[in-house]
């Protein structure tokens, strides 16, 4: 399955193919983008990691003086110079650990929160389309595992090229100074560890992905299931969802175990290889020295020197394996952050001019992807100041009108014009300001209520707030609640009612003051003496506005000054209630009849 934004799970040969770039180009453009930001905290740190190499690569040297001077030749006068110096080397290697471990921790601290910045504000960029193709529950869950390849990366790159690698150079810079031929036995366990590491490496990367993959889908139907805890009580979900469950925590452990099994393969791989180093540096110092009988200390200032020689090597034998698991992620963030956003503001945008709010569909045809038109050549006027209702049934357009006139998608064919100004050409920020929308389907935020009513306007006072929250008649449940509109309304606004969610979201919509409203069967949640009070303050707020409403139910509608009645993505009709009514054989004469409704052809005004 591939997803027409990239990020969807590729067929394995496509993954192959894609994970056997190197690790360069990844690593080079996360230099690109953050290294200047901290070049001096990169400066403090290497100068630790610089300390911290010298004054291990000391400690051999230590050893022929120890040994040949105060055990063979017993000069005891270098016992407090001796003892001198490997205090202030540990102490030197203390601070400049302890250093460079926050010094790094800092960068990398702060690189997932740019990072998780960065993600949202581009995640904000992205169209509908993008959200349609994606589960949210998964790509939360993708974002916060690989937002953490990015800064493993740098850590590790810095540890290993400034750290590891200046240390086991000077080690081994020791150790050929004291003895080359020990050296050359030593550096043979060289080729035959680059091989294997080599080999792991091209295991590793395709395991990795495969992972992430699952442990996305692992936590987002977890994430997803708690959502929808309330849909899973009542139709007795538990058992089924808990064997769908069982088996992705299964799949994630044996990707997990299977990760542990390949990346672990380079510890008895390095260990053999140094037993075998180790044992023939011994065998030959103990060759040498009962042949020729020369003191000791540089033999095991060099044994010294090759043992604290293994740690960095070993650490360095791993890097490409923990590197590559790095980059998988790193790679995965970048493919999200380098998806195109396809609503673009166009380089003649400007910002739309609301004098009268008339808004006219003029030919617009338009459909999801590749799927048959859902809109087949619409046109209509709301006319300025006026009630327009779109009416239809399931699937006849109603909703991607609404959709379409917010800009969430491009038109195929046609036009959307507000005062004669289309919307294709005029930024998104400045079209969206002037619309006010209400969904069928309210949605709350977390923080309280007065922050929910708020993010209509963010410049709104707290007494704007409370007047709309009046307008909209929530404010006599706000008033009950224990601390009014300062109380957290929980996820999605668990702890109210459907009806008081929605006169919340309605509040959200008046406070917005927008020239432009959009009601999306706005009162569908509510009870009938809530969705009387709530009608008539919609009455209100919809004077002297543009309102276009998407209406199920024919009895919210019958007031509207224009009825647009839709089939199959087509206007079949157009005018008032009592004109529709006339003809009895007409979609919105049907629409009553279906419904219920008394025939009755009179009609209003206001709606």
């Amino acid at each position: 399955m591939t997803g027409k934004n990239g990020l969807a799970v590729k067929d394995e040969k496509g993954a192959l193919e894609t994970l056997r770039g190197d690790v360069l180009p990844v690593l080079k453009r996360v230099l690109a983008e953050n290294a200047r930001d901290y070049v001096g905290l990169y400066v403090a740190a290497i100068g630790c990691l610089l300390a911290v190499a010298g004054a291990t690569a000391f400690i051999p040297w230590v050893m022929p003086p120890l040994i040949d001077g105060v055990f063979y030749e017993e000069r005891f006068d270098l016992i407090p110079w001796i003892c001198g110096a490997v205090i202030l080397v540990f102490l030197i290697r203390g601070a400049a650990t302890y250093g460079q471990a926050v010094i790094l921790a800092t960068i990398g601290n702060n690189l997932v929160a740019r990072y998780q910045r960065r993600i949202f504000d581009h995640l904000m960029r992205l169209g509908l389309d993008f959200y349609t193709e994606q589960r949210s529950g998964r790509l939360a869950a993708q974002i916060n595992e690989n937002v953490l390849g990015v800064r493993d990366m740098l850590g590790m790159t810095l540890k290993s090229v400034v750290g590891d690698a200046v240390l086991l150079l000077a080690l081994v810079g020791a150790m050929i100074v004291l003895d080359p031929k020990l050296s050359a036995i030593a550096l043979l366990i060289g080729p035959p560890l680059i091989f294997a590491v080599n080999r792991i490496m091209r295991r590793l990367r395709k395991v990795a992905r495969q992972a992430v993959e699952v442990n996305a889908r692992l936590v987002g139907a977890m994430q997803e299931t708690t959502q929808g805890i309330a849909v899973v009580k009542a139709f007795t979900m538990e058992e089924q969802l808990a064997r769908r469950m069982d088996g992705l925590v299964a799949e994630a452990e044996n990707r997990a175990n299977k990760i542990a099994r390949v990346s672990e393969r380079v510890t008895p791989i390095s260990e053999a290889l140094a037993g075998f180093a180790i044992a023939g540096v011994i065998a030959y110092s103990a060759y040498q020295a009962s042949a020729s009988g020369t003191p000791p200390g540089s033999v095991f200032g060099f044994i010294t020197a090759l043992l604290l020689a293994y740690d960095p090597a070993r650490r360095l034998a791993r890097v490409q394996v923990n590197l590559e698991r790095s980059l998988v992620n790193a790679r995965m963030i970048y493919e999200l952050l380098d998806i195109e956003p396809r609503q673009r503001d166009g380089a003649d945008a400007r910002p739309l001019d609301v004098s009268r709010a008339e808004v006219r569909f003029d030919g617009v045809s338009f459909s999801y992807a590749d799927d048959l038109p859902v809109l087949r050549a619409v046109s209509f006027v709301a006319e300025a100041g006026k009630t327009t209702a779109l009416v239809g049934g399931s699937g006849a357009g109603k909703s991607t009108i609404v959709t379409l006139l917010q800009r969430f998608y491009d038109l195929a064919e046609g036009a959307i014009l507000i005062d004669g100004q289309d919307i294709a050409h005029v930024t998104k920020a400045s079209l969206r300001a002037n619309i006010a929308y209400v969904s069928q389907h309210p949605y709350l935020f977390e923080g309280s209520v007065r922050d929910n009513i708020r993010y209509g306007r963010p410049d709104a006072t707290d007494a704007e707030i409370e007047e709309a929250a009046r307008l909209a008649h929530a404010d006599e449940f706000i008033a009950g609640m224990p601390q009014g509109y300062d109380t957290p309304v929980g996820e999605n606004g668990v702890t109210l009612s459907g009806g008081q969610r929605q006169r919340l979201s309605i509040a959200r919509a008046i406070v917005r003051n927008a020239p432009i409203l959009l009601l999306d069967e706005a009162t569908s949640a509510l009870d009938t003496e809530s969705e009387a009070r709530v009608q008539a303050a919609l009455e209100t707020i919809m004077q002297n506005r543009t309102t276009i409403v998407i209406a199920h139910r024919l009895s919210t509608v019958v007031k509207a000054d224009h009825i647009v009645v839709l089939e199959a993505g087509r206007v079949v009709e157009e005018g008032t209630h009592a004109s529709l009514m006339k003809s009895q054989a007409g979609a919105y004469a049907r629409f009553h009849r279906l419904q219920g409704e008394p025939v009755s052809r009179k009609g209003g005004n206001a709606a």
